[in-house]
């Protein structure tokens, strides 16, 4: 009865989420765009001055809503806990390989869902690219892959995520002028502030409760066969669909889609790479800035390599465009491809080698964290 009512509550998160995406477009983000956390991600880089591509900067408010709704679930419902410590410093470089894959198909995993919901093939041809990458992340998994265990650690540890996304609503309100608004191009469309706040605020709570991750939905089905958090990513991209059909922003084809580029080996592989970098990290974009919420330093460092991969991608010219993936950037794909190959041995190899080690030693294994 109890896990009935689990995933009611899921799913009912997803449609939620769904509708808001929908509604936020409306409102005035871009198509196919009303929630995206690599895109939103790459414009506080910008508006940070972090690059300087003029028409990707902006504080996106929905990003701060989702970690500051994600802190408040958590310390009402009293699971906020400080913890961290769990190779944090690797951890912000896959959170900059994820956002660098993230460029590469211009969108998170949600934005995928959503440019499938708007008609975009384009994000049909990501799709599998994304269960590939988080297939090869399992084949890890299942040899060991650890980055070890996060634990408790002082208050200022797990306050210090939340504070910053505190400091970004105070710089997106008071609007200083050495912050970067863009006057054209996706940046320059957006909801109004408060709608972006609240709705942000509103499911960064749901997707707390539900735990919602795209990354964990398609992993638990590869390796136990268990569809519980598919239903919540179900439920988002058919309430997106239906959104779309009646609001007339439904456009069905490859050619002319908002802010995508139809170079599909490239989509396919960016969304690899995230796929990939999602289960080394325990969490996609969405589930970082979850946890980033409850306390979790860890992935707090996640997200901060996010929008530093952003800013590198950007700053360096390698990431795509409506146009195409540049030559630099569709050879930036095999670097970070092969990193994550890299990082991925070493981190398994080291994971097994403590755990033998354990055993001779008659220490227990410890559960590494997710």
């Amino acid at each position: 009865m109890e896990k009935m009512k689990e995933r009611t509550f899921l799913i009912i998160a997803g449609i939620i989420a769904g509708l808001v995406s929908v509604l936020l477009v409306l409102q005035g983000n871009p198509a196919n765009m009303g929630f995206c956390i690599a895109c939103f991600l790459r414009d506080v880089a910008g508006g940070l001055g972090l690059h300087r591509a003029a028409v990707v900067q902006y504080i996106r408010p929905e990003i701060i809503g989702l970690v500051l709704g994600s802190f408040a679930g958590a310390f009402y419902f009293r699971e906020y806990r400080s913890t961290g410590g769990s190779s944090t410093v690797l951890r912000f470089f896959l959170g900059a390989l994820m956002m660098m894959g993230a460029l590469i198909f211009l969108g998170c995993p949600w934005r995928m869902l959503l440019r499938l919901a708007g008609g975009d093939l384009n994000a049909l041809v990501a799709f599998p690219g994304y269960i590939f990458g988080i297939w090869v992340g399992t084949l890890f998994l299942k040899k060991g892959y650890s980055l070890g265990v996060a634990v408790q650690q002082p208050a200022p540890n797990g306050a210090a995520g939340p504070f910053f996304f505190v400091v970004l609503l105070v710089l997106v309100i008071a609007a200083p002028a050495f912050i970067f608004f863009s006057t054209e191009g996706p940046a320059s469309m957006r909801a109004p502030l408060a709608f972006s706040l609240i709705t942000g605020l509103l499911v960064g709570v749901l997707a707390q409760r539900a735990r919602l991750c795209t990354m964990g939905a398609f992993r638990d089905i590869i390796l136990f066969k268990d569809f519980y958090l598919f239903a919540g990513i179900a439920a988002l991209f058919l309430m997106a669909t239906a959104g779309n059909l009646v609001t007339g922003n439904f456009n069905l084809g490859f050619a002319g889609q908002p802010v995508a580029h139809t170079q599909a080996i490239w989509n396919f592989l960016g969304m690899g790479i995230v796929g990939f970098a999602a289960v080394l990290a325990g969490g996609c974009p969405l589930r970082q800035l979850i946890l980033t919420g409850e306390g979790n330093s860890d992935a707090a460092a996640t997200t901060l390599g996010m929008i530093m991969g952003a800013a590198f991608m950007h700053n360096f010219g390698l990431a795509a465009s409506g146009q195409g993936v540049p030559a630099a950037g569709q050879v930036t794909v095999a670097i970070v491809w092969a990193l994550l190959l890299i990082i991925a041995f070493t981190a398994t190899r080291s994971a097994v080698k403590n755990v033998r080690s354990g055993f001779k030693t008659g220490h227990k294994k410890e559960t590494p964290m997710a």
